[in-house]
């Protein structure tokens, strides 16, 4: 079954490894096969990480759209360390995107880890 995508005009897609910029017009796409689809809105430029949970999406981001995604499972088991350590309350959040990325769910898990970035906008807005 193919992934049906709706782009506004002037939308991009990242579809692989190319980069897809709509027209002026609403375009619909039927995309089958397996590659990493990533719409613009979900793309986290690396200097747009500027939070501790930020640059975990990050690089689960790069782990989905990597041919070698356990290239970054040091680096990113690493940092959630020290984040649980500061944050125990993200805990249950990083029991579930580790599953999800452990399963090469990477999708998944970065979806998840937009829920783990609001929980974090949310310790940070209750101590100022």
């Amino acid at each position: 079954m193919a992934l049906v995508i709706d782009l506004k005009p002037q939308e991009k897609i990242l579809i692989g490894e190319a980069v897809i910029t709509n027209s002026s017009q609403r375009t619909r796409l039927h995309i089958a096969g397996n590659a990493p689809i990533i719409r613009e809105k979900d793309i986290m430029q690396e200097e747009d990480a500027d939070t501790p949970c930020k640059k975990v999406y990050f690089l689960i981001q790069c782990m989905y759209i990597s041919h070698a995604p356990k290239e970054y499972h040091k680096r990113y088991f690493d940092m959630i360390g020290d984040i649980q350590k500061a944050a125990p309350s993200s805990s249950i959040f990083f029991m579930q995107i580790n599953e999800q990325i452990i399963s090469g769910a990477h999708y998944k898990a970065m979806k998840l880890a937009h829920e783990l970035i609001e929980h974090e906008r949310e310790l940070l807005e209750s101590v100022t």
